[in-house]
């Protein structure tokens, strides 16, 4: 049965050069809008699924105006989103090339959700309707009282019997108000029944090491299968792990795809190779949102892990942190095609 999906976290105004430039290369950046747990919203609405997107703005701000009003047009459920005190989270980010890296800055202390404490949203109301929540290891990152209404979130959740996600998404430029990831992730995530990460995330906010190399370009696809036994080991009530597999050749090269461990079958992705990379911030969120969306709708977990990779193949050619796709251009892709060849 199709769910309402729920997600929760900080969106923020995305500044970035044109094309492929340095910053201040020409005077002028790039205003668009993203954030991890809205990016999913954007997805799930895409492909179909009701979507409503939960966060803490500030009051009578141009920019959370503006942000506002491009979610309800991308089909997002933004009733909900509560205003407080505090300021427009920023970040900015220089999209790499070739062999120099993408380089992301934040700017965010002291943002809404950064200072928002557990009570600031109404979690009856905000799950109304709801089946799935979503949320990630960013928003525990952001300050120590986003971290407390991180964990306010997620049980509540549980105790609206909800099916809980998440995706680690550990961000070291974050963790800075006083405990580390692996201080603070573990407890929440023994409340996730639906588990996204890649290989640094397990390590740096669960404290589990596997076999691969994160930094070689070459990864072992069969040390993931112990990985995610270990994982489901020691956190019982997860129903299943997902964790994405890029192989960087560079910042316009990577090889792509995922699996998924449900405790019955450790299912693999098909394999893409994604070259001449155009925006890759946000793939990782597009397969979040493709994963949840396959899960609810698609006949089997391998359905869901394939349709998950395809969106967020498709994603690194879309600028942007948006995943702007729609279902049936990600089943084209799983059916086999990517040729690039003109639709007429």
């Amino acid at each position: 049965m199709q769910k309402l999906v729920v997600s929760f976290g900080e969106i923020m105004l995305r500044l970035a050069p044109p094309r492929m430039e340095r910053f201040f290369q020409s005077p002028e950046l790039m205003a668009t809008f993203g954030g991890g747990e809205a990016n999913v919203a954007v997805a799930v609405a895409g492909f179909g699924l009701p979507a409503r997107y939960v966060t803490v703005l500030p009051e009578k701000h141009p920019a959370a105006e503006a942000c506002i009003r491009e979610l309800r047009g991308l089909g997002v459920d933004t009733s909900h989103i509560v205003r407080g005190e505090g300021r427009m989270g920023v970040y900015y980010v220089e999209a790499g090339a070739n062999q120099r890296p993408s380089a992301v800055t934040y700017d965010r202390d002291r943002s809404a959700i950064a200072l928002a404490k557990p009570g600031s949203i109404d979690w009856q109301k905000a799950f109304e309707g709801a089946g799935w929540f979503h949320i990630t290891g960013i928003t525990p990152a952001i300050s120590e009282s986003s971290a407390k209404l991180a964990m306010e979130s997620v049980a509540a959740a549980k105790a609206h019997g909800l099916t809980v996600s998440c995706d680690l998404n550990y961000r070291k430029n974050l963790w800075k108000w006083g405990k580390k990831a692996h201080e603070v992730m573990p407890e929440l995530f023994q409340h996730v029944d639906v588990g996204i990460a890649n290989e640094e995330d397990v390590q740096l906010a669960l404290g589990i090491h596997g076999a691969a190399d994160v930094e070689s370009g070459h990864l072992d696809r069969g040390a993931y299968e112990k990985l995610a036994e270990t994982v489901l080991a020691k956190y019982p009530q997860l129903k299943m792990i997902a964790i994405t597999l890029r192989e960087s050749k560079s910042a316009s090269h990577n090889n792509w795809s995922a699996c998924l461990h449900d405790r019955q079958k450790f299912h693999l992705s098909r394999y893409y190779e994604i070259t001449h990379i155009v925006d890759r911030v946000g793939s990782g969120d597009s397969f979040g949102g493709g994963l949840i969306f396959g899960l609810q709708t698609l006949g089997s977990h391998q359905e869901a892990l394939e349709f998950a990779v395809a969106a967020s193949c498709l994603k690194h050619s879309i600028p942007g942190d948006y995943c702007r796709l729609t279902r049936s251009e990600v089943e084209d892709l799983v059916k086999g095609g990517g040729s690039g060849r003109v639709k007429r």
